[in-house]
C-alpha cells in the first residue's frame, strides 16, 4: 500500500491528490447506514483463486479476511506481488529499495502463514515500484498462466486513485476476461480519500464479506506483520510508517468489500 508518486486526478484537472490530503475518519465509516444495502458475496467454496497486489500487503489489507476464509476451506491459492514494494520509503537513510524489497516478501510470507494460507503459492513479477502503469499489458500477459483453471482472481479496484493499483487492477480484469473467469476487485486507498455514500464509488456494484471475529483477529496478525509499513523505519519523515493506526482501523473492521 505505497503513497503514490505523482498526483491522481479523480475528480477533475487541478484536483488535489487526495490521498495526501487528510483522510475520512473510520468513526464515519462504522456508523454509515449504508452498509445495509450492500449485498453479501459468496466466496468459492473449492477450486483455485488468484490474489493480485500491486505491493506486498495490498492483499492482506483488502482482501485478507477473505484470505482466511478460502484457506479455511482448502481453496488453492496463488498470491501475485507484482512489485516488491521497493518504492515505499524512496528517500530512506536506513533501508535501501533492494533490501526493502527482501523485507516485505519476508513480511508477506508471515502474514499469509497468521492468515492460515501458509501453502499459498507467492509469485513475484518484480514490476519496478511506480511503474505498473508503463508494463501494464505486459502484467496482464504474465498473469495469464496463474489464472488457467482458475474459480477467481481478485486485484486491487481499478478506481483506487494510486496509479499502480489502478494499473494492477486493469491488467487483472484484462486478464481474467481472456480467461473467461470472473474478477472481483478490492479496495485499499478508497477508504482514505472516499467518503460514506461517495458518488466517484460505485456502490451498486460493492458486495461485503462479513468476518466474524476469529477471522478478524487472524488479519490483525497478519497485518502486524508488515513492520516496514505500520512502523518508523527510524527518526524522521523520510522514515515514517506508511500505514499509521487511523489508516490501519479502515482495514480492521468487520467486512470486507468487493465490486463486482
Amino acid at each position: 500500500m505505497n503513497r503514490p508518486p505523482t498526483p491522481a486526478d479523480p475528480v477533475g484537472s487541478g484536483a488535489q491528490n487526495p490521498i495526501e490530503e487528510p483522510g475520512t475518519h473510520e468513526s464515519r465509516w462504522r456508523h454509515w447506514q449504508g452498509w445495509e444495502s450492500i449485498p453479501h458475496t459468496r466466496l468459492p467454496a473449492g477450486g483455485r483463486v488468484v490474489v493480485v497486489a500491486a505491493h506486498p500487503d495490498d492483499e492482506v489489507l483488502g482482501f485478507g479476511g477473505a484470505i482466511t476464509v478460502l484457506a479455511q476451506r482448502d481453496v488453492e491459492l496463488t498470491v501475485v506481488s507484482i512489485t516488491d514494494g521497493e518504492g515505499s520509503h524512496p528517500r530512506s537513510r536506513v533501508v535501501t529499495p533492494s533490501a526493502l524489497a527482501r523485507l516485505r516478501a519476508r513480511e508477506l510470507r508471515s502474514a499469509l502463514d497468521e492468515l492460515g494460507a501458509a501453502r499459498a503459492r507467492i509469485v513475484r513479477l518484480r514490476v519496478a515500484d511506480t511503474r505498473v502503469a508503463r508494463h501494464e499489458e505486459d502484467v496482464a500477459a504474465a498473469l495469464a498462466p496463474h489464472l488457467r483453471a482458475a474459480d477467481l482472481v481478485a486485484a486491487p479496484w481499478t478506481g483506487d486513485v494510486h496509479s499502480d493499483h489502478e494499473a494492477a487492477g486493469r491488467a487483472a480484469v484484462t486478464a481474467a476476461r481472456r480467461a473467461g473467469i470472473s474478477c472481483a476487485l478490492y479496495p485499499v486507498w478508497m477508504w482514505h480519500w472516499a467518503v460514506p455514500g461517495d458518488p466517484r464509488v460505485p456502490w451498486r456494484k460493492a458486495r461485503r464479506v462479513e468476518l466474524p471475529s476469529h477471522v478478524q483477529a487472524l488479519k490483525r496478525a497478519a497485518v502486524d506483520r508488515f513492520t516496514t509499513q505500520i512502523r518508523p523505519l527510524g527518526p524522521g519523515p523520510d522514515e515514517a510508517a506508511i500505514l499509521p493506526p487511523e489508516e490501519l482501523a479502515h482495514h480492521l473492521r468487520t467486512t470486507e468489500v468487493l465490486f463486482r
